[in-house]
């Protein structure tokens, strides 16, 4: 089964042997050599691996309804944001009354906004399995209704683009709201552990970044498993001809909508993942930009490769922790002197470049022997 999705994609063969590797080797050197020695990994570097992981994630959701579908989607930073928060109701529910003030139900934020009693939304989030359900079921809900809406209209093209980047947009608003009980501007942060284990932990940072590896490579398998199937088959001809394919008589909203539920509820586990790792979730991870960076980090890894997806939306972020530290007030340039680099010299991305290169140098080989 493995081997049947996987032929003939020898980038993804190439990520998932380099992310299983990453996985016993990064903690590894962490754990069994010695501060100091040129080997040992840091545990902020796990972290922020595992941040780009995450993100990673993140890329391969947009790069299936994009590269796959055709539908150029501005609003996933939406969907990985409601997982984050998902994932950071629960974080906050088992802060207990180790809080600034002491209660053993209500978060500080709600405290120190004269709450009485905990929202009826927050219930079930002082449970592991209900935070991990709602990560799934508020990004999936949500895709499914807005999706359903917008494929049965017949939106397309760049009206869904914009459409979607307005739902994003709206939903930032809203968060920033004390009145929604998310936290407002601040959002939620202070976390304490997870399960029961402090998230300051070295073990617990490199438990999160295994779990982010795994689910990355299950991520990258589930959406091979969906091209290589007659339903993906259906879709990239939806996406080259759309009106084809409906006059033979397959049922494209329905093809969109199911890839566009899937793609949300990957971004919506990404977010889950990101947020006990970084230590806070807020507002401003819906903001409209965000989704925007996500579609170059796609770009310029390659679009429709999955593989390239992820190389982008690692090279771009390990990019911007550097020019975030040594030159802060360049990296918004940077990021659309990237985007018009990919654009004019790099149209099939950086793995499609890499692939036209050894596709030239094959034939070469072949005529000299």
């Amino acid at each position: 089964m493995l081997k049947s999705i996987l032929k003939d994609d020898r980038g993804g063969q190439l990520l998932l042997t380099l992310l299983l590797i990453l996985a016993f080797v990064i903690p590894a050197l962490n754990m069994l050599v010695a501060e100091g020695h040129p080997l040992h990994v840091e545990t902020y570097t796990i972290t922020l691996l595992g941040k780009y992981l995450t993100y990673a994630l993140l890329a391969l959701a947009v790069d299936l309804i994009w590269g796959y579908l055709g539908i150029l989607s501005l609003g996933h930073g939406a969907f990985f944001a409601l997982g984050g928060y998902a994932m950071g109701m629960y974080l906050m529910r088992q802060i207990g009354d180790r809080g600034v003030y002491g209660d053993p139900i209500l978060p500080d934020f709600m405290v120190f906004l004269n709450w009485k009693e905990l929202p009826w939304f927050w219930n079930g989030f002082d449970m592991f399995w209900f935070a991990c359900l709602m990560v799934v079921l508020v990004p999936g809900v949500l895709a499914w209704v807005f999706g359903y809406l917008a494929f049965r209209s017949r939106v397309s093209g760049v009206y869904l683009s914009i459409m979607t980047q307005a739902l994003t947009f709206a939903l930032m608003l809203a968060f920033f709201r004390n009145e929604m009980g998310f936290g407002g501007n601040n959002g939620l942060t202070d976390f304490k552990d997870i399960l029961g284990f402090s998230l300051q932990s070295d073990t617990t940072r490199i438990v999160l970044f295994v779990a982010s590896a795994i689910a990355l490579m299950t991520g990258y398998l589930v959406c091979r498993a969906v091209i290589a199937s007659r339903l993906g088959k259906v879709a990239l001809a939806t996406r080259d001809e759309e009106s084809r394919v409906r006059f033979i008589g397959y049922n494209v909203d329905q093809i969109k909508l199911w890839i566009f539920v899937l793609s949300a509820v990957l971004a919506g586990i990404a977010g889950a993942l990101y947020v006990p790792q970084v230590g806070i979730i807020n507002p401003g991870e819906f903001a409209p930009l965000n989704s925007i960076e996500i579609v170059v980090w796609v770009a310029l890894g390659g679009r429709a490769t999955l593989f390239g997806a992820v190389v982008g939306a690692v090279l771009i972020n390990y990019a911007k922790s550097w020019f975030t530290i040594e030159l802060p007030e360049v990296w918004l340039f940077a990021l659309g002197g990237l985007f018009v680099m990919a654009t004019l010299f790099l149209p099939e991305g950086i793995t499609g470049f890499i692939s036209k290169c050894f596709s030239r140098k094959t034939p070469a080989k072949e005529a000299s022997l």
